[in-house]
């Protein structure tokens, strides 16, 4: 948790706004994904997923096979808590909305389902999009399986099971959108990274949560950073950004939202 605080405090010292962006397609992302702040009305259903989630009083057994809960120690977890303090924020899922919608994504890949409200936002942002999304707890992703489908959530094919054993059967798909939200850890994180890089193409978008999760994670984004595949990244401190786009020089921004 300390490190965490400290890392903020480091990353504003260095992070800056669109102002201290030079490369146009960062800077149009940045001013019209990043920082929009129009009303759409996806965020309505984005607020009422949550709400649904967070007053629901069912219990599950949940299995962790990543870096676990910083604030939930026990394995029998009320969903309604684990809805306010794990999962996506508010905040970040209407990024994710705009995101999707803002880059057209049609194939999106996500690492770590939990109670699906990123899931929820990546179906609003593109409606038609396929998206597989992997959680390692049986009972987590089947609550989410069926919270999804009663908010009439389509093209969602939820996976049980062992991230890197599910990856080695999803290898022959191009991916516009892989979201890495599950398995906190170094080691982990870099490994999906490698065993996902081939799937990619000139357009696609990796989103790393919480890299400034501990000291480990952090260093794992600074490997993913050098990668000779990866040109441009943006680390908005909480989700680290990774673009594959030949035609951008290699450069790394943070910027503060």
């Amino acid at each position: 948790m300390w490190y965490s605080i400290l890392a903020y405090f480091k990353f504003l010292t260095k992070a800056s706004n669109q102002h201290g962006v030079h490369s146009p397609f960062v800077y149009n992302f940045v001013t019209k994904c990043v920082y929009d702040n129009t009303r759409y009305s996806a965020y309505t259903a984005l607020k009422h997923y949550r709400k649904q989630l967070a007053s629901s009083k069912e219990t599950l057994e949940v299995s962790d096979f990543g870096a676990g809960s910083r604030v939930m120690k026990t394995k029998t977890r009320r969903v309604g808590a684990m809805a306010k303090k794990a999962g996506t924020p508010l905040k970040r899922a209407k990024l994710m909305y705009r995101m999707v919608r803002y880059f057209n994504m049609e194939e999106l890949l996500e690492l770590g389902t939990s109670l699906g409200t990123a899931t929820h936002a990546m179906h609003l942002g593109s409606p038609k999009a396929q998206i597989t999304t992997i959680e390692g707890c049986p009972n987590t992703a089947e609550f989410a399986k069926q919270s999804l489908k009663q908010n009439n959530v389509a093209n969602i094919t939820v996976i049980t099971g062992d991230f890197r054993s599910v990856l080695q059967k999803q290898n022959t798909k191009s991916y516009d959108l892989v979201f890495f939200d599950g398995h906190h850890e170094k080691e982990a994180t870099i490994a999906y990274f490698e065993s996902l890089i081939d799937n990619t193409h000139n357009d696609s978008v990796f989103i790393f949560d919480d890299i400034y999760w501990s000291r480990g994670m952090t260093e794992a984004w600074e490997y993913i950073k050098q990668h000779p595949k990866v040109t441009v990244t943006v680390d908005l401190f909480f989700w680290g950004i990774v673009f594959f786009r030949k035609e951008q020089a290699k450069e790394h921004f943070k910027i503060r939202f």
